[in-house]
């Protein structure tokens, strides 16, 4: 790390602990509706199987909620120790949204997040049934508030400067701002995408193991069927969030698109090597029109170039390639879904046999499919905010502290090192959890039964 500033190492720093908390809500979030849907097939049907699959899964909702609350607390530090500008510019705003998280959402979440756990033999299987809607209400709830702050960053509304300082005149223009609406959806769409792929592949992963009972097969089937679902609407909403990025962010979607002059008629950049000390585009492979097709809905639609907003642009490689990497990813996640919905189609009589294995280890490979798109994802929506902090009021650089770069590089040395084991751990208890099949309750208490009755 040697030759990196303060500001540069700060800015890493501040991305690698994003970057592995995201991590974990985009789980948590949908796992929890998954849960909820588990346990009311249960409560419907009586069939055991539902409730296996509830057993089974909320072990590692557990362990990824966890993992995401000490995740996120290291955020919150950085405010203070790497960013003091923005708390003092804009704190009047930020601090609020991020209050009424911690006060309406994760106290929600991890109050009856133990009822989930341990109170299933403590309470009713109703009460039991709504604390697992209303852990999942807390999740979605935890969501609405962070990304009302996140969008207001990258489209403020409802504020004015007062002696330097951000004032709020709207709260309800404040969190329902201009890319809310489109970021909140696209977010939540990402998050099932990513919990139906981990759900897929770890079913197909136990499946490879011979467990083909009606728990796996189960648990397979709603994760395929959820990501069959869910992809064409996300690419539904993420081209609406295009739309508006165009009209509220037109830097950033110059980027994306790898535009470098305004144009009408502007084309679909598939492939080229952006240069940006000569800002033109190396080896390019572009389909004419397209780009204005899509994003203004005509051949002939105008989209600015990065050109018109030199020195106040993003990046342009790593958003341009980011979003290549999510949008492929989205189309490889539409071809696996719809294609495994048809090995394990309804009308087959055993679908437990009609998966093939060359099949099952493509679900097992896209595993954490949702987390490679959602962090592709991630970087083109951060990266492409810059240079600014807070969209048109505070830059990274006005916000950055005075704390000296070999202080940051050894803590962001320590956080990378940490991250990296947490996420090897992660991965491996969940494998660990797939290979060890969990006896079922009934199984447990008949057991421990006929154990009590031999010693007697």
């Amino acid at each position: 790390m040697d030759g990196l500033d303060a500001f540069v190492l700060a800015r890493i720093q501040f991305a690698a602990n994003m970057s592995f908390h995201i991590l974990f809500p985009s789980i948590s979030i949908s796992l929890a509706w998954v849960l909820l849907f588990f346990k009311l097939r249960f409560v419907r049907t009586g069939q055991r199987h539902w409730m296996d699959a509830y057993q089974f899964w909320v072990k590692i909702f557990a362990l990824t909620f966890a993992l995401g609350v000490v995740s996120g607390i290291t955020m919150s530090f950085q405010f203070g120790t790497n960013w003091p500008g923005f708390m003092q510019k804009v704190g009047n705003v930020a601090g609020p949204l991020l209050a009424y998280e911690v006060l309406t959402a994760f106290f929600l979440e991890a109050t009856m997040l133990g009822v989930m756990l341990f109170g299933r033999k403590r309470v009713s299987e109703s009460m039991h049934t709504v604390a697992t809607l209303l852990v999942a209400g807390g999740t979605t709830l935890s969501a609405f508030w962070i990304l009302a702050l996140s969008s207001w960053m990258h489209t403020p509304a409802g504020f004015e400067m007062i002696n330097g300082q951000a004032h709020v005149t709207s709260w309800f223009e404040v969190i329902f701002n201009p890319s809310f609406p489109y970021r909140f959806t696209h977010m939540l769409l990402a998050s099932g995408l990513t919990v139906a792929f981990l759900v897929a592949g770890i079913s197909a992963y136990r499946w490879l193991r011979n467990e083909r009972d009606a728990e796996v097969m189960a648990s397979l089937k709603t994760g395929v069927y959820l990501a069959a679902l869910l992809i064409p609407l996300q690419i539904i909403a993420g081209d609406l969030h295009g739309i508006n990025t165009l009209e509220h962010q037109p830097a950033k979607l110059a980027a994306m698109e790898g535009l470098w002059e305004t144009q009408k008629g502007a084309p679909a950049v598939l492939f080229a090597l952006t240069d940006s000390n000569e800002r033109k585009n190396h080896y390019e492979i572009a389909i004419p029109k397209m780009a204005s097709l899509y994003l203004t809905h005509s051949l002939d639609g105008e989209i600015r170039g990065l050109n018109d907003f030199v020195g106040e642009h993003p990046p342009v490689a790593p958003v341009f390639w980011a979003f290549r990497i999510m949008v492929g990813l989205g189309l490889l996640m539409l071809a696996v879904s719809w294609a495994t919905v048809f090995q394990l189609a309804p009308w087959k009589k055993d679908p437990s046999r009609t998966m093939r294995p060359w099949h099952a280890r493509l679900l097992v490979a896209m595993t954490f499919a949702g987390w490679a798109a959602l962090m592709a994802g991630w970087y083109v929506t951060e990266i492409g905010r810059q240079p600014w902090l807070v969209a048109g009021v505070l830059t990274a650089a006005d916000a950055a502290s005075s704390v000296p770069a070999p202080t940051i590089a050894l803590t962001l040395s320590l956080y990378l090192t940490l991250y990296a084991a947490l996420l090897v751990a992660y991965i491996s208890v969940v494998f660990y959890l797939a290979r060890h099949k969990p006896q079922a309750e009934d199984e447990t208490v008949n057991r421990s039964m006929k154990q009590g009755a031999s010693h007697a």
